[in-house]
């Protein structure tokens, strides 16, 4: 009886988690505020589960040197730039751009089974001829890397169209 037990537990436990997965129940909230601010985007997570290009502008921040990352470079027009980013994004599964501008784009990424959802804001900086970005997990401690390497793709696609 217990062993049978066990196994119902063992097989309903997965696809309940699944299953809130897909109702969105695991998707979690955009943080508040999101955009740029005086030049800068919002800063790293406290936990390890961002990346920033803009990590050293927080110097003090306990996970600047986690989240520390080298922005997306350019040369030329930064406007089509930033349109060439967002055609890179729009290329990425899951990914979906909720706000557009000259100088600013906002995504997100979801995750195809469980829906987990990250945050991803791009800032166009032309007087440095660089797109610095950031990317957060909005749920859990540790995104194991996922943050780093999804914009090291896009930084991969970026280059090879520029």
């Amino acid at each position: 009886m217990i062993l049978k037990r066990l196994t119902i537990a063992m097989v309903a436990l997965p696809l309940a988690v699944v299953a809130a997965g897909q109702l969105g129940l695991l998707a979690g909230s955009p943080p508040e505020p999101m955009g740029v601010a005086g030049g800068r985007l919002r800063e790293p997570s406290y936990t390890p589960n961002s990346v920033s290009s803009q990590a050293a502008l927080y110097p003090l921040h306990s996970q600047r040197a986690y989240a520390a990352i080298d922005p997306l470079k350019f040369s030329g027009d930064g406007i089509a730039a930033m349109r060439q980013l967002a055609g890179v994004l729009r290329t990425l599964d899951g990914m979906a751009i909720v706000e557009q501008s000259e100088d600013y784009l906002r995504a997100e990424s979801s995750t195809p089974v469980l829906k987990f959802k990250d945050d991803l804001e791009f800032w166009l900086d032309p007087s440095g001829g660089v797109i610095h970005f950031r990317s957060a997990s909005r749920l859990g401690r540790k995104d194991f890397g996922v943050n780093r390497d999804r914009m090291e793709t896009i930084r991969s696609r970026f280059q090879i169209q520029s």
